[in-house]
């Protein structure tokens, strides 16, 4: 009997154990791309940080892959309440906050420390109004350079954009930018966008190379352009009804844990770009050109900007511009 209730007391003192040093608060954290995906693999250093710096009383749980919808579900879900964060790029954030989307004008950065240098100060200004609509912008993740892809011909010149359906975000911006080019822009959610490809339902898509790759798109595609038209950022969102209610000092251990987890997802993405590239290659699915005449692109989509100067703000792209 003594030895039977020693177990269940040491059992009851684990059980109490458990209890006293669980999370205070458990969040759920949305995104759309692949569990390889370098900001996927940045969430998941932000919440080892989150866990490591609040002592394990906020605990980050991550649904990638479109779990928990696609990027205009996952932002609607932080102003109802039915997501409290997520990462989603600019160009979606836009249809929330129209000045979000200045990031992606074609070819607005001369390189990625300007694009990083111009996000962390004029970006995080830009969105600072989101506040007021129930979203809070921790730090600016990347998704980065998109690049242009099709199963017809490669893409060398503006030219051979002309009659090709391209999926493009549901973003103003890059509908127009494709109308410019000749092609027929089809919006489309990133879940449907594999099976769109490899069916003909469009001929092509544009994004970076680490979706090209971790989402296998280029083994339904034939020709991959490196177009450098726009580089996409990857904010990352938190809903302000549940940060309102964390204790400042979680606060600030989040703030923190977010700009450390940016910085490490940055160093990622140059680490891993020339290896999906070269992956690529290696599979023999799909032929990458880097002979493309990026002075004719910027020529040909620097009508977007004008465009759009009156919706994004005329200062807000003079701002970026002048980074340095």
């Amino acid at each position: 009997m003594k030895r039977i209730s020693v177990v269940c007391l040491a059992a009851l003192l684990v059980f109490a154990g458990t209890v006293a040093f669980g999370a205070e608060f458990t969040l759920k954290l949305g995104h759309i791309a692949d569990p390889q995906n370098p900001y996927a693999q940045g969430a998941v250093k932000f919440t080892e940080l989150v866990k490591d710096k609040t002592g394990g009383a906020v605990e980050i749980q991550i649904f990638p892959s479109s779990q928990l919808g696609n990027q205009r579900d996952l932002i609607e879900g932080l102003t109802f309440g039915t997501v409290d964060m997520t990462l989603t790029s600019t160009a979606v954030l836009g249809n929330f906050l129209t000045e979000a989307a200045v990031f992606d004008l074609p070819f607005i950065f001369r390189d990625i420390p300007h694009a990083y240098k111009a996000l962390d100060t004029v970006g995080m200004e830009i969105c600072k109004p989101l506040e007021k609509r129930g979203i809070k912008v921790l730090a600016m993740f990347e998704n980065g350079v998109r690049h242009m892809t099709n199963n017809r011909n490669p893409i060398r010149k503006p030219e051979d954009v002309k009659g090709l359906k391209i999926r493009v975000m549901e973003q103003p911006i890059y509908i127009e930018m494709m109308k410019i080019l000749g092609a027929s822009p089809t919006p489309m959610a990133f879940g449907e966008l594999f099976t769109a490809m490899q069916q003909g339902v469009v001929d092509g898509q544009e994004n970076p190379a680490a979706h090209i790759y971790t989402s296998r798109f280029f083994e339904v595609q034939k020709y991959i352009s490196l177009t450098a038209h726009t580089y996409s950022a990857e904010p990352l969102l938190v809903a302000m009804g549940i940060w309102n209610k964390l204790p400042e000092k979680y606060q600030q251990a989040i703030q923190e844990a977010a700009t450390e987890a940016c910085s490490w997802q940055r160093d990622l993405c140059r680490q891993l770009e020339n290896q999906y590239w070269d992956k690529i290659r290696e599979s023999g699915k799909s032929e990458i050109n880097d002979d493309v005449d990026k002075a004719a692109f910027m020529d040909a989509t620097k009508p977007v900007w004008a465009m759009f100067e009156e919706k994004l703000g005329k200062q807000n792209i003079e701002a970026i511009v002048n980074v340095q």
